[in-house]
């Protein structure tokens, strides 16, 4: 990361955030609420968390991750706070899992811009967050993915499209990677709001997830300053960065499977089976599910906040322990997606036909989940477990050194 520079400027109405992150933890109540009620209104392809993002600003959390040198909370980029950072996000998650997915990528944005940025480009982007800018991250594409091609002077021209543009419509500032002439690949920020894109809603039609407008978007054509271009080619896919942030995502998906472990218990509740002794085995089931979800992301927590004072440390330094690092977040991500997957099946099993139909809530929770868990290199997640620990010169565990730094 850059050394922390003083900003020369922070929006005056929103410089400084008058609570603090227990503060923060209080205000999330009243956003989960709400998202809980309007859930299955904004259940269809298309639509986008509008009135959610709204209350998500007002409580202060598009600025939150920002360093308190810009005017943030430091939410999620000192690593101090990580745990309240994946509390927020199991929370969210829990209520709504579109609106989790769609929070993390702008909670991860502005981790990328803090990590790779300039002073200026920080502050820049600070500003924009404080005007309320959605942040995200669209890195997903296929056979015409992202071109960007110098045209000198400081200009870039854009070619190609990206697929699953989460909140497209709505996010403000994507972070995009576009391939150089020579194959790398190189982050930017695109403002939307300032340029014309194509986009294909038509190509959205997803079982679940479908709250997020995660629709086609084609940016060829849009012309970029060399300030819209954050970091060096090949930045977004340097370890451990790219993987320590695994914990976010897989800590809203762990909301999801809370959600369905209390929608069931209301549904037998609701119907009086409580006292079935299968259906007892089922809660009990999920409820080691989700405690031992939360242990992981204590975990990871731990792991993080001893690693480095930054979330996944410092670009210009090589941490010796960067791998076992890696090992242990796709463990957290590894084992919360099993978590999950059992806390599907379990439910289905529990509340049987009658509970998977509208209007109940499990049936969209279910759909929301499945889809959200798909993330990327799930096999190469779990080999790099398998790698670390038989290379590992290990004694009685295996991520003391991990905690040192």
């Amino acid at each position: 990361m850059h050394p922390p520079t003083q900003p020369r400027f922070i929006p005056h109405k929103l410089a400084v955030h008058q609570f603090e992150l227990t503060d923060l933890l209080q205000k999330i109540t009243p956003v989960t609420d709400f998202c809980v009620g309007n859930a299955a209104q904004i259940d269809r392809n298309g639509a986008f968390p509008v009135q959610e993002f709204e209350l998500i600003a007002q409580a202060g959390l598009l600025t939150a991750p920002l360093a308190r040198i810009w005017g943030g909370l430091g939410l999620g980029i000192d690593a101090s706070s990580i745990s309240e950072l994946l509390t927020i996000l199991t929370q969210i998650g829990r209520a709504n899992l579109a609106v989790g997915r769609i929070y993390e990528g702008h909670v991860n944005a502005l981790q990328l811009i803090q990590t790779f940025g300039t002073p200026t480009q920080i502050e820049t982007f600070a500003t924009a967050a404080h005007q309320h800018k959605i942040f995200g991250v669209w890195n997903a594409e296929a056979a015409d993915g992202v071109k960007i091609m110098p045209l000198g002077h400081g200009k870039y021209r854009l070619e190609g499209a990206k697929t699953f543009a989460t909140g497209c419509g709505y996010v403000d500032r994507p972070f995009i990677g576009a391939a150089l002439p020579n194959g790398a690949w190189q982050l930017c920020i695109v403002p939307m709001d300032e340029v014309t894109t194509v986009s294909d809603p038509s190509w959205w039609q997803p079982a679940g997830m479908r709250a997020t407008a995660s629709c086609k978007v084609d940016f060829t054509g849009v012309i970029l300053d060399e300030s819209a271009l954050i970091g060096q080619p090949g930045d977004y896919y340097r370890q451990p960065w790219l993987t320590a942030g695994v914990v976010r995502f897989a800590a809203v998906q762990l909301g999801g499977a809370a959600a369905l472990f209390e929608g069931t218990r209301q549904f037998l509740q609701s119907i009086n089976r409580t006292k079935d002794p299968y259906q007892e085995e089922r809660l009990g089931k999920m409820a080691i599910g989700i405690e031992s979800g939360q242990l992981w992301l204590k975990g990871a927590a731990t792991q993080l906040e001893h690693y480095h004072p930054i979330f996944a440390g410092s670009p210009a330094i090589v941490h010796p322990q960067a791998v076992a690092l890696v090992a242990y977040t796709n463990m957290v991500r590894t084992a919360i997606e099993q978590i999950c997957m059992d806390a599907i099946q379990l439910t289905e099993r529990s509340v049987g036909t009658r509970g998977l139909l509208p209007p109940h809530s499990i049936e969209r929770i279910i759909r929301d989940l499945t889809l959200y868990l798909r993330q990327p290199a799930f096999d190469a997640a779990l080999a790099s477990v398998g790698r670390y620990v038989l290379d590992a010169d290990i004694t009685d565990t295996l991520w003391t050194d991990a905690t040192s730094t």
